[in-house]
């Protein structure tokens, strides 16, 4: 992955999830300058984040809009839901987007029957289902592996 250390700087990001997924991006975003609030509702589950994380931890329901007041998502450049729950990612997802007039939200969706839902309604999406599936299946037809070059 590039190294995109400085170019995060001035961003303001609050992840929804602090499970492998958003603490990987948590750190990852840090690192590269970025401010990052991440959220999660169980103290426990910041373990996951490396020692030198940077940012803020809120412990908090996301769905509830008063704990997204407290992550200061009014200021926020980006918002990532990255919950386990499609149902807590786009309900985090459509408050960013409706109520805190966010530019950019991001959601994971892991039914891809919900993707379509969910850019209806303007949020963008990443389902780790079609991503892994697209990338196999690359394999399959071309042989290749990601990264690879014939």
């Amino acid at each position: 992955m590039q190294d995109n250390k400085g170019r995060m700087n001035g961003k303001y990001i609050v992840i929804v999830g602090c499970g492998r997924l958003g603490s990987y991006l948590a750190d990852t975003l840090s690192r590269w300058g970025a401010s990052v609030v991440i959220v999660d509702l169980h103290e426990e589950s910041f373990k996951l984040l490396s020692p030198h994380f940077g940012g803020f931890r809120l412990t908090g329901d996301a769905v509830e809009s008063a704990v997204m007041r407290q992550a200061k998502l009014d200021r926020a450049d980006v918002l990532v839901a990255a919950t386990h729950d499609d149902n807590v990612n786009l309900m985090v997802a459509q408050t960013a987007r409706k109520i805190f007039k966010l530019p950019l939200v991001l959601a994971r969706v892991y039914d891809p029957r919900n993707d379509d839902i969910y850019r209806e309604l303007g949020i963008e999406t990443i389902c780790p289902i079609t991503v892994a599936a697209d990338l196999f299946l690359q394999a399959v037809t071309e042989g290749l592996l990601p990264g690879e070059e014939r």
